[in-house]
């Protein structure tokens, strides 16, 4: 169930230390417990499994008898026509709420002083940063929260001061420890590596011996000392077979390969492999269209523990009846292992990714707040200046501040806007509504920045608007004839930071920058764009951060619920890997636009803009998930920091940002109440009020293998295991990490057949159905050019695409590393439906047609050169495929079926992404046609990745090394 508490408390205020922290426990269960719909305020249903869902929300201190609004969208009751129930044997419905067990949340262990607290992405050479004292903010509220409970009486529920000496001891927060180097079980003969090589989220496995690789599959060699070994796996490279216990069959899909031998490893090479009809291999297509066919437009109502949601790709209705929706959590089992054995024989992650602020349809239920401040920070250098790129900002800035987001029963926005213009010095202006003209104050002083305005800085944009229309009309003119072409950053972050605090408020930075920043100043950066270190060791560094100054400033920012939103012009590198370092640690967004220019990306441009300040957003914002008896929380990926081990703190939480959390057991888990989890955000709305947003997801158990593989979500495991790939390039090189991937792969493959598939011929590749095309989705991952070294792939794009990914939801992931292919010239005119999706493979296009491709970041539309002349001159206007121009980044405006059709075509893709898709035009046989084939991922890489079927011979080859 998700929900959400408004609670009326004070404003941030300075005297008031910022907020953060949740109660350690909760209140007994209630047997009775009610929870109120929006709607008919007299409809109620008894919660499943009270113990989990029982609601303790609670404020600042001070606070009483506030109403909180708990937000479920339909009242529980018999299913209506047509609603789809996954039918699944060995699931069982949660327990109703009365007469069932209580389920009892484990607490944290008693302070552990070993382990160091550290944040995300820290690598080697940086200190983790020290526990919070105990007269932190995070402390204090905790302590005030704790004294907190709630008490329900039917649809609504009331906030009362705990009245007895202690605390609810129900139900209490996981508390992660680290990993330790003398935990970990080696084999025999291994090296003992660095603490530095750890990295949680992928299991490493001790290296396969040496077998033929396809292109861009990892190197063969000796077993690699730097791969680990968890505990309680086999200290061998395989299984025997022998020792195989086939467990309970299942379906799986089955792929013979010619050309292998009885009793040893597929042998494919040369012309044989040529004989593997494409068409025969787990097609995602195939499995997106079949889900879609099954449950799209469908109502997928979460009453059922432990039900598998429709993919990411399919449309429906979610009915709130107990557990979250998928749209906020989504999990890469939705059948946990009853024991650490199992999860370790198993190989699967066992993880949720969490979008707590997800976008719902209208038709469901969704209350999420507004930010309270922004402040637009604009370089203005001279290429800035020169290009245009200024002037542009401050037009579509008035225009954009008539629509600033605000609260739905208000009439007008209570966001207040600053403003600072920045070269190699800070310009302040005070735009008071009683002014007759704006006023500048220049703080040159870059080292020790201050704040020099208060009253007159942060302004109701209503109030002040004929001030700050004159400023934005100024500003272009004011620096029209600068020359200074050097640049500051991080005083600019410190800058907006201070005016937040100052100003006793969270907020949002809207930083336009274009350059390095090597002016003398604090964050002062140099190029390191090194394509030496590319494949070696030292490659990691290409990813940390330059300076330790970006880490301290991140920090500060995330304590101060400062958000950075970065807008980079750049024309050559300008250290993305440290500048992005802020954004991503702050919940923030950081967008791209290479060498801009006005004509052709400002659309692209202006598009962002428009969507992130319009963007659903809670400000100060600390997440915590708690879990039943007998596993926890152990590690959280994603645009976070982490000043310990339990609080995910975010200065501002968007809708597209995700958290993907791993868990790991610490009991055997009991299969007749299964696994729960809960998460809970702490946030500060656009007017001031904390509020809390609670999640609930309840998962089976099964002592059965099968059970758990055919209740896996492959969109949400490559979710999973790019984020801990992406964390873990910060410490371990490329082909460590590209290994590991190969190899955790190979052994959850193995374990399916060796425990869950008949027996059957080591010629045939066996797949779980649930992640047949794991494989292709895993190619496509190796393939991305985070993972892959070449010196034609600049630097920043790299850490772009790494930062990016970080914080993805599932939907987000799985387009990106599979991109949507679309054949449009055979469009039906007369009917509304999209045409059906095609593969990502060259031999999949055609002469005569015309296709559109897009990956959350990118579009294309490519077109054959014998696409047929009405075609295109629906869509462009002219007679012939040589008279298109590919200059164009728009389709033009034009009034005929096929023209609409296409538009809105695309504008249905772009509509359910965050970034805005910037279109080429690639016409077939031309220059720009190698950029799209980078695409079509079934396909070999022009960087050396393997094909599909390459990459389907490598990973069999790699099972049956393992099961021999």
């Amino acid at each position: 169930m998700s929900q959400q508490g408004y609670c009326a408390a004070p404003p941030y205020s300075q005297s008031q230390p910022r907020t953060g922290g949740f109660p350690t426990s909760f209140g007994p269960p209630n047997p009775s417990l009610h929870y109120g719909h929006y709607g008919d305020p007299n409809s109620s249903y008894a919660v499943p499994q009270p113990g989990f869902l029982h609601k303790s929300t609670s404020c600042l201190a001070g606070m009483s008898k506030s109403t909180v609004l708990l937000g479920s969208s339909a009242p529980v009751g018999p299913l209506p026509p047509g609603t789809h129930q996954l039918s699944q044997t060995n699931f069982q419905n949660g327990p109703s709420a009365a007469g069932q067990p209580t389920h009892r949340f484990q607490g944290p262990p008693p302070p552990n002083n070993t382990g160091p607290s550290y944040p995300p992405y820290s690598h080697q050479s940086q200190p983790a940063y020290p526990n919070t004292a105990s007269t932190s903010s995070t402390t204090q509220l905790a302590n005030q929260l704790n004294s907190m409970q709630i008490n329900s009486y039917g649809p609504g529920a009331t906030l009362s001061s705990h009245t007895s000496s202690g605390h609810p001891a129900s139900f209490q927060g996981p508390q992660p420890t680290l990993l330790t180097q003398q935990q970990m079980a080696l084999p025999p003969g291994s090296q003992v590596p660095p603490p530095a090589n750890n990295f949680s989220g992928l299991s490493a496995q001790p290296s396969l011996p040496t077998m033929a690789r396809q292109d861009g599959i990892p190197g063969s060699g000796p077993p690699n000392p730097n791969l680990q070994q968890l505990p309680g796996q086999p200290p061998g490279p395989g299984y025997h077979p022998q020792q195989a216990n086939y467990g309970p069959q299942m379906a799986g899909s089955q792929l013979s390969y010619p050309g292998a031998f009885p009793g040893g490893p597929a042998q494919l090479s040369g012309p044989q492999q040529k004989k593997l009809d494409p068409d025969s291999i787990p097609s995602p297509i195939q499995v997106i269209e079949n889900d879609k066919a099954s449950r799209g437009g469908q109502i997928y109502a979460t009453n059922t523990r432990g039900q598998v949601p429709p993919l990411v790709t399919t449309d429906c209705v979610i009915q709130d009846q107990g557990h979250a929706s998928p749209r906020y959590i989504r999990c890469t089992t939705y059948c946990f292992p009853s024991s650490s054995d199992m999860a370790k024989q198993a190989h699967i992650p066992l993880a949720a990714v969490i979008q707590p602020f997800a976008v719902v349809p209208q038709n469901e239920n969704n209350k999420p707040p507004n930010p309270p401040a922004y402040i637009f920070m604009i370089d203005v250098s001279y290429r800035n200046i020169n290009s245009g790129l200024v002037k542009l900002i401050c037009e579509e800035l008035k225009t954009l501040l008539d629509k600033l987001p605000r609260e739905e029963q208000e009439e007008s926005s209570a966001i207040r806007v600053g403003f600072v213009t920045y070269n190699k010095v800070l310009h302040f202006f005070n735009v008071k509504s009683n002014l007759a003209q704006p006023q500048m104050m220049v703080v040159s002083d870059v080292r020790e920045v201050f704040v020099p305005l208060l009253d007159g800085f942060l302004v109701n944009f209503q109030e002040s608007r004929s001030v700050v229309n004159n400023l934005l009309d100024q500003i272009p003119e004011m620096f029209a004839d600068t020359n200074e072409s050097e640049t500051i950053f991080a005083p600019v972050i410190q800058a907006g930071m201070e005016a937040l605090k100052a100003a006793e408020c969270a907020g949002k930075l809207f930083i336009f920058h274009s350059s390095l920043p090597t002016a003398e100043a604090p964050g002062k950066l140099r190029n390191r764009d090194d394509k030496k270190l590319l494949n070696t060791d030292k490659e990691k560094t290409l990813f940390q951060p330059q300076v330790n100054y970006y880490e301290t400033l991140a920090r500060d920012c995330v304590a101060n619920s400062c958000c950075v939103n970065l807008f980079l012009f750049p024309n050559q590198y300008v250290d993305i890997a440290s500048l992005g370092l802020v954004t991503m640690y702050t919940g923030g967004t950081l967008y791209k636009y290479n060498n801009f220019q006005l004509n052709s990306d400002s659309p692209q441009f202006l598009t962002d803009l428009r969507k992130d300040i319009e963007k659903k957003t809670g400000f100060d914002a600390i997440m915590r998930v708690r879990t039943s008896t007998g596993f926890r929380a152990t590690d959280f990926f994603g645009a976070i920091y982490m000043n310990n081990t339990t609080d995910v703190e975010m200065a501002a939480v968007d809708c597209d940002k995700a958290v993907t959390v791993e868990f790991k057991h610490d009991d055997k888990l009991n299969e007749d109440s299964g696994a729960l989890i809960q998460c809970a955000v702490l946030y500060t709305s656009i007017s001031g009020q904390r509020r809390l947003r609670i999640h609930n997801i309840g998962l089976n158990c099964s002592s059965q293998l099968a059970d758990v593989y055919k209740t896996c979500e492959t969109d949400a495991l490559i979710n999973f295991l790019a984020k801990s790939a992406f964390k873990a390039i910060l410490s371990q090189p490329l082909k460590t990490v590209r290994e590991i991937l190969v190899n955790q792969m190979a052994h959850m493959l193995a374990c399916y057949r060796k425990n869950c598939a008949s027996p059957s011929a080591v010629s045939q590749l066996i797949l779980p159905d649930a992640m047949k095309v794991l494989p292709v989705y895993m190619n496509s991952l190796l393939k991305s050019c985070v993972l892959v070294g070449r010196p034609e792939i600049p630097t920043d794009e790299r850490a772009y695409h790494r930062q990016l990914v970080m914080a993805m939801g599932v939907a987000d992931t799985q387009l990106f590393f599979y991109p949507q292919l679309l054949p449009i010239h055979s469009l039906d005119l007369k009917s509304d439906a999209v045409p059906a999706a095609i593969r990502c493979s060259e031999e999949r296009l055609s002469e005569g047609g015309a296709f559109i491709l897009a990956n959350g970041l990118s579009m294309f539309l490519w077109l054959g050169v014998s696409t047929p002349p009405e075609l295109i001159q629906g869509l462009f206007n002219v007679p012939s495929f040589a008279h298109i121009s590919t200059e164009a980044t728009l389709l033009p405006d034009l009034d005929n079926p096929y023209s609409k059709k296409v538009k809105s075509i695309m504008e249905h893709i772009q509509s359910q992404k965050p970034y805005t898709m910037k279109l080429m035009i690639v016409k077939q046989r031309e220059q720009p046609e190698m950029l799209f084939h980078q695409f079509l991922v079934e396909d070999k890489s022009i960087y050396g990745g393997a094909s599909y079927v390459d990459f389907l011979c490598c990973v069999h080859k790699e099972i049956c090394q393992l099961l021999n």
